[in-house]
């Protein structure tokens, strides 16, 4: 194992400090997005996250190696490489940043030391390791892998392994998380159902056959963990209150007007106000949850969107790509640019006090329908949302 400092092919690693002229179809400038492009692995880009205060970035690849970025400079400062021998799937931060857990290919899940790069343990599966997570307090972690469809959980520090589920899914577990509370693990599958594994019980406590009509690509859950939204090849994404004990008989909230191809990935901000999307189509979306509707569409990758995080300050928007990059977006101006504006102004719109929550949100007019004084959020947990409208199309930027 070695790791260290990528100082000496900075140039090569770099930015492009450039600014996107968005456009549209007919190519009439529009607005302005400012964005780098971090270059620096060889094959796809299979995980980002944002940490150190959003001072850094960690990305993982299939070219095997695990990277971590300065934002401000935007080139590598350290790498992680020669103990995966096949394409790393996955990578995951503790809390406290200090140290870096990761599922690949080649069966197992490896944890190192932030600091030194040292390598501190290794856990071998039977199978290929799709993905991994670390609960919020940084003491278990989870993964998935695709013999016999299995989830494993097991401390973070000794390695030990507490808990063994084969056939948890009836087809290759795409991603498994822990919600914010330690308490569950979701998880996803290409047989299209929707899990959730009681860490206290030892069972699943709900199980949501045909949760999509494709298989289903990701999962996360807000920061409070009231809502798990999760991701599919169906090209939607839907929004689930899983605080409410009957929520399986309960519809959702879909958004299906964000993607012209299959969604890949997906996160909430920490106040669960927005929500960010990636898209074998290549492009990032960026949803406002409490209207409901879909605010951009950010462009600019070559290939496949295969993750996205979003930065606390909910300024910067992270994607990694099949195109071996990553694109880091200045969302900062977002709501002033000219696409967004046009488009309120288009549609109709207002802002309005939710009822319930009592907190603003942006309330658009629809035709023909009747205006409910509730945030998207809110209305998740009415009898009305069966009721909602589509979200309407926004252009793309």
């Amino acid at each position: 194992m070695a790791a260290g400092s990528s100082c000496g092919g900075r140039s090569a690693l770099g930015l492009l400090p450039s600014r996107a002229e968005a456009r549209w179809d007919d190519g009439e400038p529009m607005a302005e997005l400012q964005f780098k492009i971090l270059r620096g692995h060889s094959d796809t880009v299979s995980s980002c996250h944002f940490c150190f205060e959003d001072t850094k970035i960690l990305s993982c690849s299939y070219d095997r190696t695990v990277k971590l970025w300065d934002v401000e400079k935007a080139f590598s400062v350290q790498i992680f490489e020669e103990e995966h021998t096949a394409p790393i799937s996955e990578c995951n931060l503790t809390p406290d940043d200090r140290r870096v857990v990761t599922s690949s290919y080649d069966n197992t899940v490896k944890a190192w030391d932030m600091e030194t790069g040292k390598m501190l343990w290794t856990v071998e599966h039977e199978g290929l390791v799709t993905s991994c997570n670390i609960s919020c307090d940084g003491r278990y972690v989870v993964s998935s892998s695709d013999k016999e469809n299995t989830i494993h959980v097991f401390d973070a520090v000794s390695a030990t392994v507490m808990a063994h589920i084969p056939g948890h899914h009836k087809s290759t577990i795409t991603r498994c998380c822990f919600d914010p509370e330690n308490q569950r693990v979701a998880s996803v599958s290409y047989d299209k159902t929707i899990k959730l594994w009681d860490m206290i019980k030892q069972s699943t406590s709900t199980a949501i056959n045909e949760g999509h009509s494709n298989a289903i690509s990701d999962c996360c859950f807000s920061s409070d963990g009231r809502y798990l939204c999760t991701a599919s090849w169906d090209k939607s994404l839907k929004v689930w209150d899983i605080k409410r004990g009957d929520f399986q008989c309960h519809k959702p909230i879909s958004w299906n007007e964000g993607h012209e191809s299959s969604v890949s990935s997906c996160v909430f901000s920490q106040d669960a106000s927005l929500l960010v999307s990636g898209g074998y189509d290549q492009t990032v979306a960026t949803w406002d949850t409490e209207a409901g509707y879909k605010k951009l569409s950010l462009k600019g990758h070559w290939d496949w969107v295969t993750d996205v995080a979003i930065s606390k300050s909910k300024k910067l928007i992270l994607s990694a790509s099949k195109d071996s990059t990553l694109r880091l977006w200045n969302i900062e101006k977002m709501d002033h640019s000219a696409p967004v504006i046009e488009s309120r102004k288009a549609r109709g719109s207002k802002i309005a006090q939710c009822e319930e929550c009592g907190k603003p949100f942006l309330c658009l007019q629809q035709r023909d329908s009747e205006i409910i004084p509730k945030c998207v959020l809110c209305r998740l947990a009415s009898p009305v949302k069966e009721t909602l409208p589509l979200p309407p199309v926004f252009p793309d930027l």
